[in-house]
């Protein structure tokens, strides 16, 4: 009972989304977030795509442990993609509300592939998820990002993962940010969400 059992896939491009299911064979040979989510990287990316292709996937991606009282691990996710610092597959991980939320949902990982037009934000509400017009964040910190997101759908327990305009302006070191304070600092991951236009999730 430690999975959702289910894998989130979001084409940024043309806003669809799909739900696969996360097979127990793939779940106990890759153990943990970050070992399912490099597989999970290696299935729906190609060699030598750049970090900042379209085609480069970004994958928010939980553990087992997520979502429960575990000490440490408990309240952890990972962000892994390729890294626009050093051109490998990359992971960061970060700790906090988010990863928890994202178990909650009923999601093991959710998979962000294409570009959007504009600058959008996924609203994922359970089994809703929608891309959401994020214009009016440009520039805004993820902070204030997150304060934003929270007042206009009108929910204080929302948990939001954001860029600031590092990300936007797709500098190689930009973190994402959730819970205010907590950081996917490694590797460039914010960077790899400006080039999808993708604001937070």
């Amino acid at each position: 009972m430690s999975y959702a059992g289910r894998i989130l896939l979001v084409d940024l491009s043309t806003g669809k989304t799909e739900t696969k299911p996360l097979k127990e064979d793939l779940a106990k040979k890759y153990l943990g977030g970050i070992g399912l989510g490099m597989r999970l990287f290696l299935d729906y990316s190609k060699p030598g795509t750049d970090p900042f292709d379209p085609k480069n996937p970004i994958i928010f991606v939980t553990g087992p442990l997520s979502g429960t009282m575990a000490a440490s691990a408990g309240n952890s996710y990972a962000v892994v993609s390729k890294s626009p610092q050093t051109d490998g597959i990359s992971e960061s991980k970060s700790h906090g509300f988010f990863g928890a939320e994202l178990k909650r949902a009923g999601y093991d990982a959710v998979i962000f592939t294409g570009k959007s037009e504009k600058l959008v934000y996924a609203w994922i509400d359970d089994d809703t998820v929608q891309l959401m017009d994020a214009q009016h964040l440009k520039g805004k910190s993820p902070q204030e990002t997150e304060t934003t997101i929270r007042d206009e759908l009108g929910d204080f327990y929302i948990r939001v993962s954001a860029i600031g305009e590092a990300g936007e302006n797709l500098v190689r070191t930009a973190c994402i940010m959730n819970d205010e304070f907590r950081a996917i600092g490694r590797t460039g991951m914010g960077a790899v969400m400006g080039s999808k236009n993708l604001k937070a999730a």
